[in-house]
């Protein structure tokens, strides 16, 4: 869906709130949106439950909590000022593929 930047993290030896860490960003508010509602969409239709959803598009950040996992979408500013990637730098990047 056009997310950028994509980014896994592994953060079970770092923190006990979760395993991983998913960071994308968007180019648009309504990029955002529309990622965050279909990721929302399938993964319930998979049997994911959500934790819980915090942020707004308008804000430039969406969080959605899967327990094990946490997507963070961001605009390309929000991504920027929020720095989790050096927040987090001693996780250990996880390979992936599209």
């Amino acid at each position: 869906m056009k997310a950028e930047d994509i980014l896994v993290l592994d953060v079970r030896k770092l923190t006990q709130i979760t395993d991983f860490f998913v960071l994308a960003s968007t180019a648009s508010e309504r990029q955002l949106k529309a990622i965050a509602e279909r990721l929302h969409r399938e993964l319930k239709a998979a049997g994911a439950h959500c934790l819980g959803v915090e942020g707004e598009a308008a804000g430039g950040w969406v969080l959605l909590d899967y327990v094990d996992v946490v997507v963070h979408l961001f605009s390309r500013e929000a991504r920027d000022f929020y720095a989790l990637e050096m927040l987090w730098g001693d996780a250990p990047r996880v390979r992936w593929q599209a």
